[in-house]
């Protein structure tokens, strides 16, 4: 074992009950407006019922957002940093985005910023948020974007001219943490336009209002302590978390009001108060204080400043929020030191896991698992009183008790959680939050492990054993990849401490054996293994939506939706075996989900009495079947991942394991001559007495057939990863059922329908959750046939290599994504790149949700650090 750095001497400190390092992080949301949470209309129309022209003056129930922010772990003290230009309309409190309906591709954040630095105890954190100089476009960006078609690029913030001459200001926060609860902070402020330019600085420290909606009683304030010639300090006073104090260099102006809704402006009612939480905005871009100046307390407060900062040059200031009693010299002494040594602390940590890489590598991988870290948030929501609304307000509309999520009366949140975007995505989504996982557990195996555990919980998880998909529709499926991911966390925690985890894969595999059996009675409609799931994260990769009504009254029996069972099944096998190694009891276990593969494979592999199978001979793909009532079968023959998935239904029975697993052993060796004996499918192609056993969903001689497709560039193999549909597609597809045609088309970038909302496409660009699946597999095959069996890669190259290679051909291209190529540009910033070969962003690496499938450009959601985050486990394991 590696000698522990500071970094994970303080993670394992905290776990072991001394101090709590994670009380404080980046939890703060992005963005809470037109969320699900926030949302009481009567027919569920989220965006529209707060948007993001209400953030600014209306008090959030569930949450609250700002830049580059933090907050304590139940979001009661919130810090961000808030700017404005001196030609913005209002204040940069909060990242601007197209709403659902106002973008050509739906939802969609205009604005340039980066997760440069974070420990996993949040010690230290660098965040950089880059700022025009001119008036932020937002009418231009609204007009624009509202004027594109589907088939047009989305309008971003680069394509405005704003940033044009250089013209803005590159804001770098920094967090350091001196002790738990002892947070040093300084932003920077660099002007990296030809003149001199002015900006105002309104760093901000607010209490979330609980207290409006009945749910929190007690004193809630921010008042003024000190005031000297050098600093400033506020002493904040919260009920539950007692007092804090923040230091801060001295400001200009002093400015207190309160965080509640400004009724006035929004629905034209009367103000209590004039001391509203929009208050800090009138009086800044005013140059109106009267208000502020007569008041010294509040529950939101900021110091103000104001600087006209020269071209190239930068201005720094201070803060300190801490639990303890500050000394005069709390911004000075140390403070420095403090920062250098975390910024060390941090380098020593990510430079044990870079190892050897190459600095580009090691910098996008560091990035990587920064921005896996940064997207930890805290998330909020009880049914119940969502439901039925708070005390001393409006009751909800009565179109809810019948409406979104209203069977999931049992589901109550507050956790902190791996986003898949805090802005896009400001809410968990099951299979996501599985494959950041993996990525989490290189830096904090802990947290990874308690992430599964979480949604696994009786107050997620429904009482059917069905887990939440997401806030729009928790009922949704999601594919089951939770087992999967809890033993390769259990396999990296392991590898790090040299001891495996049973514990946790205990916990897992029971609540697991429980969303296993719902999958099994919900979604295998005719009893036959052949399962369906609906649109299972794929959106819009079907003919139709496959999670809607399907055409001729029919159902879809989905090539996908039967391969994710039979992974599940083998993930649910390797999780029983490594238990049964300790607790042979599993045993059992182990024999209940090796026959349900076996079973599950022979459905999709076999042509059985009413069943056509999956499995085309003659195009050696597997495909979708849509069963009509008239018992009618037709092939929906799209050549896409919901094919290729079948491969990662494949697992190597280590020979020294079946031997100290003696009655799971003979079960199956049984269970084999069995099949054999009675002509049926018979799932172990190779089987050698005493000898390891592949269980692969897809024969030999069809995992050939398969690899041709995968492997071939003019199909699936682009040069940056896997395409999600095969470009033989680029002339449409088309089928006709009961009369009514409907087809797909190749589209390797933006999405050219409205189906899911129009912001994410699976019609042909490169995801990353499924090209990591497809790498661990080809590793997997490779574990067991090793030389012995491999292909063309690429198909028709004449280059026949072993399936490790090929996985590692695959790893190569998809981490081409993020480096530099001969040009010394980055595929991901296809669209910018003159722009990214500025000497202040050309070491900056965005994270997208997609990538173009012919030229690698980020698509989608531009902070998914979290499925996406899995390339640094990719850079991890490069050969």
């Amino acid at each position: 074992m590696k000698n522990k750095t500071h970094e994970a001497q303080r993670l394992e400190e905290n776990y072991n009950g001394g101090k709590n390092w994670l009380e404080w992080g980046p939890y703060l949301s992005e963005r809470q407006w037109g969320t699900v949470r926030e949302d009481y209309s009567p027919n569920g129309t989220a965006w529209d019922y707060f948007p993001h022209d209400h953030a600014r003056s209306r008090v959030y129930r569930w949450g609250e957002d700002g830049i580059a922010g933090i907050s304590d772990s139940h979001c009661a003290i919130c810090f961000s940093v808030a700017l404005w230009n001196g030609n913005d309309p209002i204040l940069k409190e909060r990242l601007f985005g197209m709403a659902g309906g106002e973008g050509n591709h739906g939802e969609d954040c205009k604005e340039l910023y980066y997760y440069l630095d974070n420990t996993p105890t949040h010690s230290y954190m660098k965040h950089l948020y880059k700022y025009p100089q001119k008036a932020y476009p937002y009418d231009d960006l609204l007009r624009t974007n509202a004027s594109r078609g589907v088939e047009d690029l989305e309008y971003e913030i680069l394509d405005t001219g704003v940033f044009d001459e250089d013209r803005y200001f590159d804001v770098y926060t920094e967090y350091a943490k001196a002790d738990e609860e002892d947070i040093l902070i300084k932003m920077t402020l660099h002007n990296r336009g030809p003149e001199a330019a002015e900006i105002t600085l309104i760093p901000t420290l607010w209490l979330r209002n609980l207290w409006s909606f009945g749910r929190m009683e007690g004193k809630h304030n921010i008042s003024k302590n000190e005031d000297t010639k050098s600093y400033g300090s506020v002493v904040v006073e919260h009920p539950k978390l007692g007092k804090y104090n923040l230091r801060f260099q001295k400001p200009d102006k002093w400015l207190f009001t309160q965080n509640l809704t400004n009724t006035e402006k929004l629905y034209g009612q009367p103000n209590e108060t004039p001391y509203v939480k929009d208050l800090f905005h009138d009086a800044i871009i005013n140059n109106d204080f009267s208000l502020t100046d007569e008041v010294n307390e509040g529950t939101k407060f900021a110091p103000m400043y104001r600087a006209n900062i020269e071209s190239g040059k930068s201005k720094e200031i201070r803060l300190r929020l801490s639990k303890k009693s500050l000394g005069k010299d709390a911004l000075e002494k140390g403070f420095d030191e403090i920062f250098k040594e975390r910024l060390q602390e941090s380098d020593a940590f990510y430079n044990q896991i870079a190892q050897e890489a190459p600095d580009d590598l090691a910098s996008i991988q560091r990035q990587a698992l920064a921005g896996m870290l940064w997207t930890k948030q805290y998330y909020n929501i009880d049914m119940y009183s969502w439901m039925n609304g708070d005390p001393g307000q409006p009751a909800p509309p009565p179109e809810r008790k019948d409406g979104r999520n209203s069977d999931w009366m049992t589901l109550n949140n507050e956790d902190i959680i791996s986003m898949p975007d805090k802005w896009e995505y400001p809410w968990y989504a099951a299979w996501d939050s599985a494959f950041h996982c993996v990525p989490m557990a290189m830096v904090d195996a802990t947290f990874a492990k308690n992430q599964l555990i979480l949604l696994l919980r009786e107050w997620y998880m429904s009482p059917s054993g069905q887990v939440p998909a997401y806030e729009w529709a928790f009922s949704d499926v999601n594919p089951p990849v939770q087992a999967w991911a809890a033993f390769r966390v259990y396999e990296i925690d392991k590898k790090k401490t040299g001891k495996g985890d049973i514990d946790f894969l205990k916990r897992v595999f029971t609540k697991l054996s429980l969303n296993f059996t719902w999958w099994v009675n919900r979604k295998d409609r005719n009893d036959n293994n052949v399962f369906e799931g609906g649109f299972l994260g794929l959106d819009n990769i079907g003919v139709f939506d496959r999670g809607s009504d399907i055409p001729g009254g029919g159902h879809l029996e989905q090539a996908d939706g039967t391969a994710w069972m039979a992974m599940f099944s083998l993930n649910m096998l390797q999780i029983g075996m490594e238990i049964a190694m300790v607790d042979s009891t599993y045993e059992d276990m182990c024999t209940k989900f090796f026959e349900h593969f076996v079973h599950i494979s022979s459905s999709l592999n076999n042509i059985g009495e009413n069943w056509e199978g999956s499995w085309d001979e003659e195009e050696g793909f597997f495909y979708d079947i849509l069963a009509l009532p008239s018992e009618e079968y037709i092939p929906i023959k799209i050549r896409s991942l919901v094919g290729l998935m079948t491969m990662n239904a494949v697992l190597v029975l280590e020979k020294e394991k079946l031997k100290k697993l003696k009655d799971f052993y003979d079960r199956l060796k049984w269970f084999r001559n069995y099949r054999i004996e009675n002509d049926l499918y018979v799932v172990i192609e190779d089987f050698k007495e005493d000898e390891d056993i592949l269980l692969s969903m897809v024969p030999k001689k069809r995992l050939k057939k398969l690899l041709e497709a995968l492997l071939d560039e003019d199909e699936f193999f682009s040069d940056y990863g896997i395409r999600a549909l095969s470009k033989v597609h680029e002339k449409p597809y088309t089928i006709k059922i009961k009369g009514e045609s409907f087809s797909i088309q190749y589209a390797p970038a933006e999405s050219q329908t409205g189906l899911f909302g129009g912001n994410s496409n699976w019609r042909g660009p490169i995801w990353f959750p499924m090209n990591f699946l497809i790498v661990e597999t080809l590793k997997e095959y490779h574990k067991y046939y090793g030389d012995d069996f491999g292909a063309e890669c690429p198909t028709g190259s004449g280059r026949e290599v072993d399936l490790g290679t090929i996985g590692n051909d695959v790893r190569h291209r998809l981490i081409a994504i993020f480096s530099k190529d001969k040009n010394g540009d980055r595929p991901v910033n296809g669209l910018h790149k003159k722009r990214y070969q500025d000497e202040y962003f050309k070491d900056l690496v965005l994270f997208n949700e997609y990538f173009h499938g012919d030229n690698g450009r980020g698509v989608g959601a531009s902070h998914q650090t979290g499925w996406t985050g899995c390339v640094a486990f990719l850079i991890q394991e490069l050969e």
